[in-house]
């Protein structure tokens, strides 16, 4: 069984996660607009977590985060599959995309588009399914 201990690792990786996970956010706000989105932004929340597993080990991060990713799998393809379908219940042809200007208290006007939850249904299929690879991959090798 894998142990980790090394200390440099260990004592970089709170930060450098927090660092990925933050701009793993950037990229999927960013997304619908610029280029980013889910997948990247999947992509780079598998990377954090990952480093993670690296720094402190399974049975750690289990602890700390004692999610199943395969939920995440179902759960994206249903909002991806949804977004794409509410679109049809307005006439228009699958995945249109629309977008409204919305005011919130304390934060002020803010624009969602429906291409923000295509994104977000993106962004849980890609994190599910690359967390539940590599770690099906790595409890084989052990």
């Amino acid at each position: 069984m894998y142990k980790p201990n090394d200390l440099i690792l260990r004592s970089t990786a709170s930060l450098i996660t927090f660092i990925l996970l933050g701009f793993a956010v950037y990229l999927l706000l960013a997304g619908h607009n610029s280029p980013g989105g889910g997948f990247v932004g999947g992509l780079t929340t598998s990377a954090a977590i990952l480093l993670m597993y690296m720094a402190y080990g399974e049975k750690t991060v289990r602890k700390i985060i004692p999610v199943d990713f395969i939920f995440f799998i179902p759960l994206g393809l249903l909002i991806a599959t949804l977004t794409g379908l509410g679109a049809l219940l307005f006439n228009v042809p699958f995945l249109t995309q629309t977008f409204g200007v919305f005011h919130l208290p304390f934060i002020g006007e803010i624009e969602l588009a429906t291409a923000m939850l295509f994104d977000l249904g993106v962004y849980f299929t890609v994190f599910g399914t690359t967390m539940t690879i590599i770690l099906t991959i790595a409890r084989d090798q052990s």
